[in-house]
């Protein structure tokens, strides 16, 4: 459905990632290998973190990413010690930048690749369970932002890991009750710059695919030639949607019902169970 990566370490520039990998996200846009369609062309969006504090970068547009010059002249400028980039294959909703990823609120990034099931049907009740003073901030039409704002009321800025299981939890509970068999299918990221975690779920046990990096100081040694252009420090992580090169050990798959963090020196796998709220 879509193809996304994020990145946590020292800064580096964006284009180490997004095009200099010999099957990087720029090239996942046309030759996807492990999702549903093999072309991610309905847009793309990049998120990034600077200094001073500030809220994220956003640059996002409809064009498929494989063709935009701005993109390119971007991502060989910027570095960012934590950034996301997304491109994306819609699912059925409208192809319009406000409909790209990731999406922004406040000091917060999500993106997302898979679907609630059969969304027009709950979408009404989802979307009405999103707090009165989040709803004016939706801008588009996706069940990925719906997710995003039900994550926001469910205590996001607070408990993470906590509100994106009360968030899937309130989706599964409210498909099942239009008896839809298995209402979701997500793997995401989201971060406030500070820290990056990323979660891999689907209501079937059958999540789209998610990998990280692994150590990377392990990964220099192993792989010399794959991070000889690539200005990683020892302590970064990279989560992906599907790997960026074809060598044995480097990318490691995130275990199904799980959600990792990655910050500076750290990285966590944990068990990720929905919880419907009260």
């Amino acid at each position: 459905m879509c193809r996304w990566l994020a990145y946590c370490g020292s800064p580096i520039a964006l284009e180490k990632l997004l095009y200099e990998p010999e099957h990087s996200l720029i090239d996942q846009s046309l030759h996807a290998r492990y999702g549903k369609e093999t072309v991610n062309g309905d847009g793309f969006g990049v998120g990034y973190y600077g200094d001073g504090g500030l809220p994220p970068a956003v640059f996002k547009d409809t064009k498929p990413a494989w063709g935009d010059r701005n993109l390119r002249e971007l991502a060989r400028h910027v570095r960012s010690p934590l950034f996301m980039a997304h491109v994306r294959a819609s699912s059925g909703t409208a192809i319009q930048q406000t409909n790209c990823h990731p999406f922004r609120y406040g000091p917060w990034l999500w993106m997302h690749n898979g679907a609630i099931s059969e969304f027009g049907r709950v979408k009404r009740d989802l979307v009405m369970a999103i707090a009165p003073d989040l709803f004016p901030a939706i801008e588009g039409s996706t069940d990925s932002e719906v997710m995003f704002y039900l994550a926001l009321t469910l205590g996001l800025p607070e408990d993470p890991p906590g509100a994106v299981e009360r968030m899937a939890g309130l989706v599964e509970r409210t498909g099942r009750r239009h008896d839809v068999e298995h209402p979701l299918q997500m793997s995401l990221a989201t971060s406030n710059g500070e820290r990056l975690r990323s979660f891999r779920y689907s209501s079937d046990r059958r999540s789209r695919s998610l990998f990280h990096s692994g150590n990377t100081q392990t990964l220099r040694h192993l792989h010399p030639e794959v991070f000889e252009s690539v200005e990683l420090s020892d302590d970064a992580g990279i989560v992906v949607s599907e790997p960026l090169r074809d060598l044995p050990g480097l990318w490691l798959e995130v275990p199904e019902s799980t959600y990792t963090v990655v910050e500076p020196g750290v990285f966590e796998m944990h068990a990720f169970s929905p919880a419907a709220p009260e």
